[in-house]
Parts: C-alpha cells; structure tokens; sequence
C-alpha cells in the first residue's frame, strides 16, 4: 500500500500535530492530506457544472431525441428526468458531505454497501467509473473534431466527410489528439490557477446558452421559420423502429442520459475547503443549474429546427453545424462553432482532472500496477502522474477511429452508462444493504433519505436499461449498442481484481468498519470544532481532539 495511506489512530507527529477540520475528516477516513485545498464553493460548483455541459450534451443527442418518440416525447422526458436527476443528486451529495475524499464515488459505494459487500463494490464502481470518464474524454475529443470538420460540409469543400473514409478518419484522428493534447496541457496547471478554468469554462457555458437563446431566433424569423407551437409540444416521431412505447422511451437516453458529470464535486473533495458541505453542495447546485438551463434549450430548438425533412437531410458529422448554418448563415455558424469547440476542449479539460483524481485515490491505495509513481503529487498539487495516465489511455481509446467508425464507436458508447449503473449501485447499497447504518452528513436529507435512495436506485437501473438499448431496429452490426458488451467485459475484470488482488493490498474489511466508525462515532466531534473568529477558522490540535473522542 502507498505511504500516502495511514492510520487514523496512529500517534501524530509535533510537525503535523496542527490541522483544520477538512484533513482531519481525511485523517480519520485514514489519508493524509497530499493534495492542495483552495477550492470554494465556485470551483466545486463549477467543476460539475462544467464536466456536465448540459448544451453539449443536448446537441450530441438532439436527432436521437427527436427521431425516438418526437418533440411530445422530448420535452416531457426531459422534465420527467430531471426529477430524477435531482434526487439522484441529492443522493449523491449527502454521501459525499459524508466521506469527502478524492475518486470518492468507489469509497461511497464501500461504505453504502456495508463491510461484507463493500469491497466488491468499490471494486466493481472503481473501474466502471473509471472507464466511463477516460472514454468521455476521448469522445469529447472527437466531438470538437467533428463540430470542427462538419464546415467543410458548409462551405461545400471537395475533401470527404464520411466517416468510412480512410482519410477523413486519419484528418479525424490527427485533429481529436490535438484537442486532447490541448486540453491536456491545462490539466498540469497549479490548483490554485486552475481555479480560473473552472470559471472560464462557466463563463463560456452561459456564453454559448445566451448565443442560443437570442440569437438563433432572430436567425430562424429570417430564414426558414418557426415550427408551430402543435408540432413542437405534441408531434410524434417513430424513425427508430422500436415498439411505440420503447420508441418513446429511448428519448430518455437523449435526456436523462446527457446529464451525467454533476459528481466532479465530490473528486475534486480533496482540494476544497470546507469540504465536507461545500463539496455536497457543489454536487446539488451544479445538478440544479443543469437541469434549468436545459429545459429553455430543448424547447429553443424544438421550435427553431427545421423542418422534418430537412433535418433528415443534415449528413455532416455533426448535423448541429449545418442547422447553425441554415439559420444564421455560413459565417455565423463559423462564430458559433469557435465557441462550442472552445468551450468543448474545457469541457475535456475539466473532465480530465475528475478522471484523474479517481486514478489517483485508486493508485495511492496500491491496486495499480506502478501505484507509488502514479499517485505521486507535484509540487504544485497536482497529481500529474495520474493525468499522463488518463492522457495514454485517452489517447489509445482515439486510436481505434482509425480501423473502422465503428470500433471508436463502440468504445464511447460505454461513456456514459458505466456512471449511471454506480449511482444505482451505490443506491442499492444504502436501501437494501446498509438500509439502518447511519449516516452523518452536514448536508442531510433526512427523513428523505431513504425513500430518495430507493427512487435513485430505480431510476438509474431503468436509465442504464435505456442506455444499453440498440437506437435503431431492426438490429444489425452497425446499429449494435456495444455499451452492454464493454460494460460486460469491464465488470468481469473488476471481479477478477477483487479475487485475485489480496485484501490486504486494498480496501480491508477492516478499515471499511473503521470508515463507517469513524462517519457515524466521530464526525460530531470533527464539525463540532468548526467555528469562525475574526474571518479565520480555528484550527484544531489533533491529539486533543482524538483524546476528547
């Protein structure tokens, strides 16, 4: 195990016998304090709001929501998952107010399934998780790409824009690790500048939504018109080929399936202040704020879309571009498409450093091949180790644009459900599992938080359904949704590591007792210290504290 972890009861050095209440949660969850803590409120709100980018996600998915079920079923699943998506928040924030510790979703799913299961699931969640944000990252690289290589298609060039084209893959694949490597080289900045990504990239998110909502309009009144109000709250589709029900139900996956990202708050715990509520409300608030500024969103392009026909016509690689184009001409699609690109490479950047944080916590408990280099932290604070990784993979994963579309394709098409499935995991765990562990949280649910964990629990398997669901039938091997099948291959190699891997070396059911202990017998203790005198926050002498406990 890495000389990061220690023990909690271990005696305190005179060097470090001085530290604030956040790393004594951390102490006591048995981590010593590595990484730099100068995030607030903005920054971990910021975090997941940004690593969400609720508008990205909706024009990646808009043609999917309208060819399963129509603008009728869009809208109303959209609403409909955004309930579900704030309990699912809620659930997640209470959790994470509790055990505030980078990579934290696989220690929430340890301590929700209790120390005969917790194991497993860290696990299991681990690794899910894991594979979910390094595949977004590489998606998102090629989104930018593709935003970027759709203009040729506007402005009529002779180069190819079919993706079974050899050569518009290599331009596709060359451009994607440009993007990365862009959005790399802000990840390795100090936490202390970071903090001004997590802003630029909200800035340019509110950016791009006022853009949409004032400008798009005014190009649509000149150029083809508004759909009518019938059309856009009532018209019902069926392109997909599915059953009608199944048909309607597939818009979730255009809607509760883009708003996935909101638990960045709760990676990045280890550098926030406060973070054992700040980090909590990171999570609930950037939840709220995506799911508002969606909603305006959808009903925008439901009335601005083209008509049926001509939207079925919109081929480039991201048909977005050629709808920007109808509607507010050739150089005003240009504008618009800097922006989203802009916006889409701090989107990965984001991304990136949440990824990073779960390879770090997963490295410096020793399950990693090369953990003691992985989790090293730079002197600047951040773990830099841990982002060459997330960028090796990242790039291998862009890698396969190259053999065929279809191969990157079904490699991304895990990027989303892997995160989705944890948060019905972790609920599972608290319902059924650990139904009367109780859980101290400074941002608590109470009397709501049983009756939440079990709606996320539904919700979220019901979501993981949809999402692994083919997009088109009949099925054949292009449409093939290959998410069950790497999801499939994923889980066996997190039950294989829990089998193989003694232990000793990660998660003893020892010290997931001691987590549950220390969350339920010594928190009052913790936050009771916390007060403010003159603007500064008092400090707390470690042996005292463990000795009045």
């Amino acid at each position: 195990m890495s000389d990061q972890v220690v023990d909690p009861t271990a005696p305190v050095s005179s060097a470090s016998s001085i530290v604030d209440d956040d790393e004594l949660l951390l102490r006591r969850l048995g981590y010593k304090q590595t990484l730099v803590r100068s995030y607030k409120l903005l920054e971990s709100w910021a975090a997941s709001f940004a690593a969400v980018y609720t508008l990205g996600g909706l024009r990646a998915t808009f043609s999917i929501g309208i060819y399963g079920g129509g603008p009728q079923a869009y809208w109303i699943t959209y609403l409909i998952s955004s309930v579900f998506v704030l309990v699912t928040a809620a659930v997640l924030a209470e959790i994470c107010s509790s055990l505030p510790a980078a990579g934290s979703i696989y220690f929430w799913a340890a301590e929700a399934a209790g120390p005969r299961f917790g194991r497993l699931f860290a696990f299991v969640v681990a690794w899910w998780t894991t594979t979910a944000w390094t595949t977004f990252v590489a998606s998102n690289s090629q989104g930018a790409t593709y935003y970027m290589l759709s203009q040729i298609n506007v402005w009529g060039g002779s180069f190819t824009t079919d993706p079974s084209d050899i050569k518009f893959r290599a331009l596709a694949w060359i451009c994607s690790q440009l993007f990365l490597a862009i959005a790399m080289a802000t990840c390795f900045l100090g936490a202390r500048v970071y903090k001004y990504i997590f802003r630029l990239s909200v800035f340019m998110i509110l950016l791009d939504f006022l853009l949409n909502i004032i400008w798009v309009p005014i190009g649509v009144s000149k150029t083809y018109g508004f759909r009518s109000a019938e059309f856009a709250f009532l018209e019902t589709i069926n392109w997909t080929g599915a059953p009608p029900a199944w048909n309607w139900m597939l818009s979730f996956f255009a809607t509760g399936g883009i708003m996935i990202g909101f638990d960045a708050s709760g990676h990045i715990a280890e550098e926030t202040k406060n973070a054992s509520l700040v980090a909590a409300r990171g999570i609930w608030w950037s939840a709220v704020s995506c799911v508002a500024i969606g909603f305006p969103y959808v009903i925008l392009f439901l009335f601005c879309m083209p008509d049926l026909d001509t939207f079925s016509s919109l081929t480039a690689p991201q048909p977005f571009v050629m709808l920007y184009s109808l509607a507010l001409g050739k150089a005003g699609s240009v504008v618009m498409i800097v922006l989203i690109i802009f916006t889409t490479v701090l989107n990965t950047s984001v991304s990136i450093v949440a990824a990073s944080r779960l390879v770090y916590a997963i490295a410096r408990d020793g399950v990693l091949p090369f953990s003691g280099w992985i989790s090293k932290v730079a002197p600047n604070g951040q773990p830099k180790n841990a982002l060459w990784v997330i960028w090796g993979v990242s790039a291998i994963v862009l890698c396969t644009i190259l053999p065929s579309p279809t191969a990157f394709s079904s490699l991304i098409s895990a990027s989303g459900v892997p995160t989705v499935a944890s948060w019905g995991l972790i609920a599972f765990g608290r319902f059924f599992l650990t139904p009367h562990q109780l859980m101290k949280s400074r941002w608590s649910l109470g009397f709501l938080s049983r009756p939440f964990h079990l709606i996320a629990f539904l919700w979220n398997t019901f979501l993981s359904g949809v999402m692994f669901s083919p997009l088109f039938f009949p099925v054949d091997g292009a449409g093939l949704n290959y998410a069950p099948v790497i999801m499939g291959a994923v889980t066996l190699f997190a039950l294989a590591c829990w089998w193989f891997i003694p232990e000793e070396k990660w998660l003893e059911k020892r010290k997931i007792r001691a987590v549950i202990a220390s969350n339920q017998e010594n928190f009052d203790d913790i936050v009771g210290h916390q007060s403010e005198k003159n603007g500064v926050r008092e400090r707390i002498v470690v042996r005292g504290a463990e000795e009045e406990a």
